[in-house]
């Protein structure tokens, strides 16, 4: 048996330069992720029928690769021809859909899980740059880079975006202190809903690709942002976090009337009216999910937050990446 653990993230700033459509032409794109301690388990076995046996939120037994319905799994087993009998299960800690890069995770853990299975020892870069080529041009999903990376390498990442498709990563050289601040500063609250990225994501591109001024002006905007976030949290001055974080929701949200929803904003308005948030956002393409809050006081926006209804999700950062928690042969 083979199990692999592959974090979710959270996107700190720049989200939506990561998608071809704006690098190619506007590059290059630059975005900040950290990956969080929230888990995406694979686990491959050898089954005793034959065939491929599939557990996720839903049950397969195909007989062939191509008769199998998750279209990641499909081609992640066709990429690597993987023979059956094989049962690969999927179990997360957070439900798909909610903003936290789920299927990006998925396919670097279920890539991973596969290497491991025939014993042969593979990279991060490989683990990213697989699960992009299925997502992005094996399928056509309008999908960016940043989930794959991040799931991949773990940690606080910049990760800069260049016309010809090469990515360049650092990992932000934050001290300790300031690195604790931030963790102690960030809440996330889930709002009690799911929902598929594709179509907000197939809109910008198409709006992207169209040169419409106000997607372009707003992906530029978010670009030089995520720069002022890296050098005021390079700087220590974690502080300045939640209002930038502010400024990239208001922008943000103009990109698309499906990107909040009234009571997402009213949430929001409270999180920062009465209990104390300096600043936040929705993480994710936009429309439900989890709302990523600043503050300087956690008691008060808890208590706020938890009157409104929210529920919230405790973490941490995740500095492994992908890694494989079991291997017996």
């Amino acid at each position: 048996m083979i199990m692999t653990r592959t974090p979710l993230r959270i996107s700190i700033g720049g989200g939506g330069t990561d998608l071809p459509s704006y690098y190619q032409e506007h590059g290059p794109g630059f975005v900040i992720s950290a990956a969080i301690s929230k888990y995406i388990y694979i686990t491959i076995n050898r089954s005793f029928l034959p065939g491929y046996f599939l557990k996720y939120s839903e049950h397969e037994h195909a007989h062939t690769p191509d008769e199998i319905r998750h279209p990641l799994l499909r081609e992640a087993i066709r990429l690597h021809q993987a023979p059956s009998p094989l049962e690969i299960v999927s179990v997360a800690d957070v439900p798909a859909g909610t903003g936290l890069g789920s299927s990006g995770s998925f396919l670097v853990g279920l890539l991973h899980a596969l290497y491991a299975w025939r014993r042969q020892p593979v990279t991060a870069e490989t683990l990213a740059r697989e699960a992009i080529d299925i997502e992005m041009n094996r399928l056509g999903h309008p999908v960016g880079k940043q989930d794959q990376y991040i799931a991949a390498y773990g940690g606080l990442l910049s990760q800069e975006y260049l016309p010809d498709g090469e990515v360049r990563l650092t990992s932000l050289p934050i001290a300790d202190a300031a690195l604790r601040e931030l963790r102690d500063s960030l809440m996330l609250f889930f709002l009690g809903d799911t929902r598929s990225a594709s179509s907000l994501l197939s809109e910008q591109k198409r709006l992207t690709e169209a040169r419409d001024p106000a997607m372009i002006d707003g992906l530029h905007f978010a670009r030089s942002l995520s720069h002022q976030i890296r050098d005021a949290l390079e700087s220590g001055q974690v502080s300045q976090f939640g209002p930038l974080m502010h400024q990239h929701w208001i922008r943000k949200r103009s990109r698309s009337c499906r990107m909040t929803t009234s009571r997402i904003d009213q949430l929001y308005d409270l999180a920062r009216s009465q209990g104390g948030a300096t600043g936040g956002k929705l993480v994710g393409a936009g429309g439900s999910g989890f709302l990523l809050l600043h503050t300087h006081d956690r008691r008060r926006l808890r208590d706020t937050m938890l009157r409104a209804g929210l529920s919230e999700m405790d973490f941490s950062f995740d500095f492994d990446g992908s890694v494989v928690l079991l291997r017996n042969a």
